[in-house]
């Protein structure tokens, strides 16, 4: 078994109004050294061992995970994990 660990953010040029608004609760709490929170999802997946899991995962990521037009994902695939 694989453990997938995935990253999915907001693409640079796209507004993070949650990201905002953590930020200015910070700034409000007196952390006024934050100078930016971006908002994102972290999924991890446990997958049987394949010589294709990067590329299941780059399907899984690209057709349900990750809204390709906003977002960018990233992954990290663990040597055997056993369950």
């Amino acid at each position: 078994m694989k453990k997938v660990k995935v990253f999915i953010t907001l693409k640079e040029s796209v507004l993070d109004p949650q990201g905002q608004a953590v930020m200015q609760s910070l700034h409000n709490m007196e952390y006024t050294n934050v100078k930016d929170v971006r908002i994102g999802k972290y999924i991890e997946l446990l997958v049987e061992d394949s010589a294709d899991v990067a590329e299941q995962v780059d399907t899984i990521c690209d057709k349900l995970l990750a809204n390709t037009v906003i977002e960018n994902y990233r992954y990290e695939i663990e040597e055997e994990v056993h369950s």
